[in-house]
């Protein structure tokens, strides 16, 4: 199967006209896209920015006093850079944690536990991209939470998502 990249060259070369035209993405800091960025890495990019422009400020304002303007020049560099500070902290404080790739697995072998009814470890690993190991030891934890009801025919297992019981009653009347 072909992978294709998530944004075209179209599109990118689009963006830049635009940004050229004076529209600008409000989540754009210098370049690098905010959105995709976890909070840990919103927090060390702005600290990147923000240690060496402080620190420089403070050379310039004691040291160098003859260069007072150079603040006027870089100082504008804070503002976005605090915006993206605080950004990262309330990320991390929210406690936001992104789905795993084993929740992606989760999710789909119980799509297709939905859409099959049941199935047995090697039916999952051939409807998901799991190995059969794989569907194994997470058809077997669902079934040891209580979250799947397992059937035994023909000396195979087959796991199955728990039946409501107004539809077993209905069905015996």
């Amino acid at each position: 199967m072909e992978k294709r990249p998530d944004h075209s060259p179209e599109q990118r070369r689009d963006s830049r006209i635009e940004r050229r035209r004076g529209g600008h993405d409000p989540d754009d800091f210098f370049g690098l896209d905010v959105n995709s960025m976890s909070p840990r890495a919103q927090l060390t990019t702005a600290l990147a920015v923000l240690i060496p422009v402080a620190l420089a400020g403070v050379a310039v304002l004691t040291l160098f006093t003859s260069f007072w303007w150079l603040i006027f020049v870089f100082g504008w560099t804070i503002f976005p850079a605090f915006g993206l500070l605080v950004r990262g902290i309330a990320g991390l404080s929210e406690g936001r944690t992104e789905l795993s790739a084993g929740d992606g697995k989760e999710r789909e072998l119980l799509a297709a536990l939905r859409k099959r009814g049941e199935l047995t470890p090697a039916e999952a690993a051939m409807e998901t991209s799991l190995s059969v190991s794989e569907a194994d030891r997470m058809l077997r934890e669902l079934a040891e939470g209580g979250h799947l009801e397992v059937r035994v025919r023909g000396g195979g297992l087959f796991y199955s998502l728990w039946e409501r019981e107004e539809k077993g009653r209905l069905e015996g009347r």
